[in-house]
Order: structure tokens, then C-alpha cells, then sequence
């Protein structure tokens, strides 16, 4: 085994909810570590796997601006600069990453790709192995933040189409689209986003597997609260982890209401099969030149997998952002914390528990507060 360094924790991925959990480590007296440091454990890491800050955001399309972000939540002790709404999401926030990044010295070893996560014995408070391409990491604990952009999903649907097809983390704007007929598949913010952008080149066909859920009104806090109980149950349960964005509903964002003006949000039900030259359903077909799948994507969680997380349900029970099954394992920026504000959140929390497991890296030596109560 190629041992790197031992450190009291690992994070896995500088996404915003990787970030935030480095912060809160930092800020609660965890030291960053630094290469060839003498002292053994030192602190804590984070691995990333891109070769440049901005996690999913430098992934995203050119065309996403963010005027039609869904949604965006301040770093802590970082206020994102007013953007100009015009200018590409995947430039503004990957330089607001970079930036934190520097400003709080965080220690993020990059592009590090995490293959698995197994124990060193079977003792419960035995250290973990984190086995990446450029070796191996011994920790305390782990704080996984690998979000979920990594893991696009694509239902299956019999039949064979001829034309193009990709997912939504394929998208790259609608200039290829125009004057093209394209089906969007899905029924959230991505693919209003889409049917906002393609709809105003060409002509859109939109299909969801159920109705979709319209959200009238403000998203108060109240309303915010109600959704992430919702996730927060299903996955303290160990079923599958929905996102909160699943369940908060389609509100009036800049991007729906271009949809709207552009008449694309006249929604179908989902097709009973693919055809050569587009969809089926029944007896009807519709010729497509085009298919575009913004049907989600799944936590990546597999180099968990040795770990033994997963309830017989099929998705990872937490207790909080603790793994039920193994208090040294964290998930942030999964189920009900992946949202920006909430991974800022699940950040603060996961570091909160680990120092009530593994002890507070600033509190002084036992003896020495012994000595100074006498």
C-alpha cells in the first residue's frame, strides 16, 4: 500500500459542500495539510477530482447565465461579488470557488480520483483507507461531498432512435438545436432551462413522466423547511436520496417564464417507446431530430461501496449527515442538504459531530486543564 499521509479527516470533493465542511474543519482547529509535514496526523485534506476549482458548476452548459440559476447560497464568510446576470454561471462561480479557496488557505489536493473507502480492520474505531489513483490516505474520518454531476441518469425506454441523443450534462447551449425539432425529457428547473433556450432556435417538444408540480407564490423559508423534511425522512429511512429540488416544485424563474413566452411549456406525457425517427405513443409517432434527457441524476457514492452503507432499501440511512451504519462516515451535499444552502449547512454539522467523536483539535492537552482547574 502506497501510504500518502494519515490526517484526522478526508474530504472527498470541493464542490460547495466539500468546501464548507474544509472551512468548519479549519475554522474548528483542524490543521490544513500540507506536503512532507512532520506531524503525524495533521489535520485534515480534501480530495478533488477536477483539475481546477468550481466542481459541477465548471461542467455546466455556456449557455446557463446566472440570470437562470436556479438558485445560488453564499459560502461562509464569502459573499459572492454581484455578478452581471449575463455572464456564464461555469466562469463566475468556479473564480468565486478558486478565490475562497485562496482566501482560506483550504488544503485541496487536485485531480485526485477516490476509487474506494474501505476500513483498516473491522475495530469500530479503526482508522480508514482511502484508496485514490495517486495512492493512499489513512483518516479518522470522512467527510463525503462528491455530489452527484458525475452520475448523469437516463431512464431506459424500449426501441432504438437514430438521431442524436445526450443528457442534460451533455447540454452545451442550443446552437446546434436550431432549426431542429428536439424533445426535452423531464420535468425540473434543467429542462426549463432547455426548453427556455432550444424553443427560441427551433421547435420543442416537452414530456414528463408525471404532471409537474407548480410551486404559486414565494419560496418562504417555511416552504423551504417543509421540502427538506421531506428528503430528511426518506433517507434517515435508507431509501434512494431524492434532491430538494425534486420536491420544491417549478417556481417562476427568469428561465420559466421565457419558456412560458415561447409557448414550450405545453407539457405531453412520456412516450411508451423510442422509434427510429423519434417516439411512440401507442399508435401516434412523433419525428424528432433530436432527444434531450433532463431526467436527473444519482448520488456518487460507489467508492463507498466496501464500507457496507447502504440499508437493504437501497440508499444510505443517515442520522443527520451521519452514516448510521459507521459514525466516522459524513455525506453532505446528499439528499436533503444537496442544495447550495443546504450543503453550507450539512457542512457545519458534519464538522460539529466529528469533533464530539474525535475530540476538539484546540482544546488544550488534558493535563494542562487539569492543572489550571487546580
Amino acid at each position: 500500500m502506497d501510504l500518502v499521509a494519515a490526517v484526522d479527516v478526508v474530504v472527498v470533493g470541493a464542490g460547495q459542500a466539500g468546501l464548507s465542511a474544509a472551512y468548519h474543519l479549519r475554522r474548528r482547529g483542524f490543521a490544513p495539510y500540507r506536503a512532507g509535514a512532520a506531524r503525524s496526523p495533521c489535520g485534515f485534506v480534501v480530495l478533488d477530482a477536477d483539475s481546477a476549482p468550481g466542481g459541477a458548476w465548471a461542467h455546466r452548459s455556456p449557455s446557463l447565465r446566472m440570470a437562470t440559476v436556479h438558485g445560488f447560497h453564499d459560502l461562509p464568510d464569502a459573499v459572492l461579488p454581484v455578478p452581471d446576470p449575463e455572464a456564464p454561471a461555469r466562469e463566475v462561480v468556479p473564480g468565486y470557488f478558486a478565490a475562497y479557496e485562496a482566501r482560506h488557505a483550504l488544503p485541496v489536493v487536485r485531480p485526485v480520483t477516490v476509487r474506494a473507502v474501505r476500513a483498516e480492520s473491522e475495530r469500530p474505531d479503526s482508522r480508514l483507507l482511502v484508496e485514490t489513483d495517486r495512492g493512499t490516505w489513512s483518516t479518522r474520518a470522512l467527510i463525503n461531498a462528491t455530489g452527484t454531476w458525475t452520475r448523469p441518469f437516463r431512464p431506459y425506454y424500449p426501441g432504438r432512435f437514430a438521431g442524436r441523443q445526450l443528457h442534460y450534462a451533455e447540454y452545451r447551449g442550443p446552437e446546434e438545436f436550431a432549426g431542429r425539432r428536439v424533445l426535452v425529457v423531464g420535468g425540473g428547473a434543467s429542462a426549463i432551462q432547455v426548453l427556455s433556450e432550444v424553443a427560441a432556435v427551433g421547435e420543442t417538444i416537452w414530456v414528463t413522466r408525471s404532471e409537474p408540480a407548480y410551486h404559486e407564490g414565494p419560496f418562504t423559508p417555511e416552504y423551504g423547511r417543509a421540502a427538506v423534511a421531506k428528503v430528511e425522512e426518506r433517507v434517515r429511512l435508507g431509501l434512494p436520496a431524492r434532491s430538494v429540488v425534486s420536491v420544491t416544485g417549478l417556481g417562476p424563474s427568469v428561465a420559466y417564464r421565457r419558456a412560458e413566452a415561447l409557448g414550450a411549456l405545453r407539457r405531453r406525457p412520456m412516450f411508451d417507446r423510442l422509434t427510429e425517427h423519434g417516439v411512440a405513443w401507442g399508435d401516434e409517432e412523433s419525428a424528432v431530430d433530436a432527444i434531450i434527457w433532463a431526467t436527473g441524476f444519482r448520488p456518487e457514492v460507489g467508492h463507498l461501496a466496501p464500507l457496507g452503507l447502504r440499508s437493504p432499501h437501497g440508499g444510505i440511512a443517515l442520522t443527520g449527515t451521519r452514516a448510521t451504519l459507521d459514525p466516522r462516515v459524513h455525506l453532505v451535499g446528499y439528499g436533503p442538504s444537496a442544495s447550495t444552502i443546504g450543503a453550507n449547512r450539512a457542512g457545519r454539522a458534519a464538522v460539529n459531530d466529528l469533533v464530539a467523536l474525535l475530540g476538539d483539535p484546540a482544546a488544550p492537552p488534558a493535563e494542562v486543564a487539569v492543572a489550571v482547574a487546580v
